[in-house]
């Protein structure tokens, strides 16, 4: 799979990074490349047409397709979280949408609303049949592009209810698309539930949101693998650099990094990000900062990966790098 991530990002992503970064959406034949290759059942078990890779090989595949264009693996990315929740439901669940969600049949993104740090902004009341869900998920990618979200609103007594959600607008759903200076063609908006019914056959999980918090610290080592796709094209594109091996090492502390390490190896990956972008912009000069070349773009897209699925403990860190005093 990393060969074909290679082919892809190579022959396909990269080639066209720069009209997608400027269009409004991304291209639905990316996305359909990636189902046709597989690249959907990632998380996936093989008994269902996933990929049954381990975990350090699937973030590889993840940061090869990233450097080749941040935008489409982006809104990939989200669909994944679906697919371990499915393999985890229970047996009817499991059997519906397992099989769907790996051959990119069914295409999701993610609202996590109610469980980001903090109070939360999307609530789960329970009814007869289901849960009403109240609230906003502030950043859901993919709108537009995926026909399911996986959600997760917090209920009375603090548990967070995941459920896979219809991502048909109507007078109970509704969405604001955001307009951002990166990636702005993964179609990334501020979603609104207003009541809206969510039946007990969708729910994949009811988990108490100390063990949530727990599941998490693991889940955001996928995530850093886009900033290694970043820095990594920026490394191709500069030349031979020492930051080459500092690649390496970044992602050697990733995969070996604890849920108490992640936070700083996250952190490093993403100043990593930021730094080879800057020497990309100054090897290559003024022509760099010209809309039509890569290197503002990874710029920016190493900018919007300051602040992607961040944590209070992640943004500390990163503060902590980014204002250090030199001497």
């Amino acid at each position: 799979m990393q060969d074909q991530a290679r082919r892809i990002a190579a022959d396909v992503l990269f080639p066209a990074a720069m009209d997608t970064d400027a269009g409004d959406r991304v291209p639905a034949s990316h996305l359909d490349l990636l189902a046709a290759e597989g690249f959907y059942g990632l998380a996936g078990p093989p008994a269902e047409a996933g990929a049954g890779i381990d975990a350090a090989a699937a973030c590889r595949v993840i940061e090869i397709l990233a450097g080749g264009c941040l935008a489409t693996t982006f809104v990939w990315l989200q669909h994944h979280s679906a697919v371990r929740a499915a393999s985890a439901a229970g047996t009817r669940l499991r059997e519906e949408w397992l099989g769907p969600l790996c051959r990119g049949v069914r295409r999701c993104g993610i609202a996590l609303g109610g469980a980001l740090p903090g109070p939360p902004l999307l609530r789960a009341r329970p009814v007869a049949g289901g849960y009403l869900l109240d609230g906003t998920s502030p950043w859901v990618t993919g709108w537009g592009l995926v026909d399911t979200l996986y959600t997760a609103a917090r209920d009375e007594r603090d548990n967070v209810v995941t459920a896979l959600v219809s991502a048909t607008p109507g007078t109970t759903l509704s969405a604001e698309p955001l307009r951002m200076v990166a990636v702005n063609a993964s179609c990334t908006a501020a979603v609104r539930f207003d009541g809206h019914f969510v039946t007990g056959d969708r729910v994949t999980a009811v988990l108490p949101y100390r063990e949530w918090l727990a599941r998490d610290a693991m889940n955001l080592r996928a995530n850093g693998s886009l900033a290694l796709g970043v820095a990594g094209r920026c490394c191709a594109l500069i030349g031979p650099s020492p930051l080459d091996g500092e690649l390496a090492m970044r992602r050697a502390a990733l995969d070996a990094a604890a849920p108490a390490q992640m936070a700083a190896a996250r952190a490093a990956a993403s100043d990593l990000a930021m730094r080879a972008a800057a020497a990309l912009v100054t090897v290559q000069g003024s022509r760099a900062i010209l809309a039509g070349q890569h290197a503002q773009r990874l710029a920016r897209e190493a900018l919007f990966l300051l602040v992607f699925a961040s944590r209070p403990a992640i943004k500390e860190c990163l503060s902590g790098r980014l204002t250090r005093a030199v001497s």
